[in-house]
């Protein structure tokens, strides 16, 4: 069977099997992968075995690195570690910049914490503002919303940017700094069309949904220190980025070393054994068994908890984390099954025929974008349309050092389109609704275009710096991406930040 065919099985399976029998994404990613290792060439016997095999290689790649995250969200909630970082962005841009600290304690909680668990605790922050200004209900809602899809979908250790790495090859510390640094703009953009359609929707804050209730907030001295509070998110972010930058430095060191010197028996130099130790503080496994630890602690310390009591807290966490830890294995699995069909040979033939040469490049990072909006609007959920649209890419891509740009530009890319089209079949669209009081219409009218916004600026600036890069000139590229991103702050904060009127 012709691989495009395979493929186009595949792509199809996924959409029925989530969209019109509702089953769960995990069984239908892993019936999706053994009907594609079905019809690819191989040994008959092998094919229902090699899924297995891709599936338990892709958890033994990322399983850990979900579970300490899902770990780490919820000693950061139980302690008050999230409403301790939230209230130190209130204090510091204060109450008539309180949109801003909202979109910035969604940016920055969406990357250990599950986005609509993020949601839950922000909102009552965001009713309380509105009551004592009677203004921007829907302003500071949206805002909540734009900072924490940003680097739901940008940044890991979130389980589908975190899989985009393993299936395109990506070094996890660049993964990090490229995506908190594409986040950053889109979230501004995001910022200010969500105070574009406050301006003309007029709509206020309603009572809860039937059956919800809020919790009521803690007081300051019932709230961990800032600093413990940030270390669980702040230190495997520093950790694994300065193990891709040392490594990448002691790498660039050796090679110099090795063409003026023909020495076979020198001394490892000093850049070098940084390196070997940060090769182990800066693995991503070591890195957040350490956040773990300091979350763990600050929850049983704050909150007084015996052993028994914080073992309690870490079976609940691993029981919610243990369905998206099988659903981004499965996603591997059928990954690794499209490159058993050979896709990427019959793609790279088609653009023999047509495009070729860095024209190709681009036109993966546009195709990756359109499948993660195709996915994203049949079945729903981010994470399934980056985990499909990544392996659907990652087998059609003969080499990532054929595109010509770095491959970590195609996973932003793809993690803008899966912010494209999210509606009536996404939890997030729900849990939006009915923590706000809006009707589903009104749903559709501000969730739906407020996350395009910053999923569509996720792709363009993407696709820019994959241009610059493409030119032959890196230095460009990264000139013209700070020039954007510099515009951008410069732009939002001088005109918008000061006032919220």
């Amino acid at each position: 069977m012709h691989p495009l065919l395979i493929l186009a099985i595949g792509i199809f399976a996924i959409i029925f099997l989530i969209a019109a029998l509702r089953l769960n994404a995990f069984i239908a990613l892993i019936v999706s992968a053994i009907i594609v290792s079905l019809l690819a060439p191989g040994e008959t016997a092998d094919k229902i075995n090699r899924v297995a095999v891709a599936f338990g290689s892709t958890a033994g790649n990322i399983g850990i690195v979900i579970a300490l995250a899902v770990i780490i969200g919820k000693c950061m909630m139980d302690s008050g570690a999230a409403d301790r970082i939230v209230r130190a962005f209130l204090s510091v841009l204060g109450e008539k910049r309180c949109s801003w600290a909202l979109m910035s304690s969604g940016f920055v909680l969406a990357i250990p914490v599950f986005f609509d668990t993020v949601f839950y605790l922000l909102v009552p922050l965001a009713r309380s503002a509105n009551r004592r200004t009677g203004t921007k209900s829907l302003r500071f809602v949206l805002a909540i919303t734009v900072g924490g899809v940003a680097t739901h979908c940008l940044v890991p250790p979130t389980p589908g940017p975190l899989l985009m790495a393993d299936q395109l090859g990506i070094d996890l510390g660049v993964m990090i700094l490229f995506g908190t640094l594409i986040a950053a703009p889109c979230s501004l953009a995001g910022m200010a069309f969500a105070r574009w359609l406050d301006r003309r929707t007029h709509i206020e804050m309603r009572p809860l949904a039937d059956g919800m209730t809020e919790a009521e907030p803690l007081e300051d001295d019932q709230l961990p220190a800032l600093l413990p509070s940030l270390l669980p998110i702040v230190l495997p972010v520093v950790l694994v980025s300065m193990n891709t930058i040392i490594s990448a430095a002691a790498k660039a060191a050796a090679k110099a070393q090795a063409i003026e010197a023909a020495a076979v028996s020198a001394e490892p130099s000093a850049l070098q054994r940084a390196a070997d130790v940060m090769a182990i503080l800066g693995n991503v496994n070591f890195a957040m068994l350490l956040s773990t630890a300091i979350a763990m602690w600050v929850l049983k310390s704050k909150r007084k908890l015996t052993n028994l009591e914080l073992a309690k807290v870490v079976e609940v966490s691993l029981m919610s984390g243990g369905i998206i830890i099988l659903i981004t294995a499965a996603g591997g699995a059928f990954g690794a099954m499209l490159k058993a069909a050979e896709i990427g040979p019959a793609i790279e033939a088609v653009f023999k025929g047509g495009a070729a040469g860095q024209s190709s490049g681009i036109m993966f990072l546009v195709m990756g974008a359109l499948i993660a909006t195709v996915m994203k609007v049949a079945q729903g959920s981010s994470t399934v349309a980056m985990i499909t649209a990544s392996a659907m890419i990652a087998a059609m891509v003969p080499s990532m050092d054929s595109l010509g740009y770095p491959p970590v530009l195609l996973a932003t890319g793809i993690g803008g389109g899966a912010l494209i089209g999210s509606w009536m079949n996404d939890s997030g669209f729900w849990i939006f609704v009915k923590m706000t009081g809006l009707t589903e219409a009104e749903g559709l009218k501000t969730w739906l275009p407020a996350v395009a916004s910053v999923g569509v600026a996720s792709v363009v600036v993407s696709f820019v710096v994959a241009i610059l890069w493409q030119t032959g000139q890196p230095l460009w590229a990264v000139a013209g991406f700070c020039v954007i991103l510099g515009a951008l702050v410069l732009a939002f904060w001088t005109r918008l930040v000061p006032q919220e009127s």
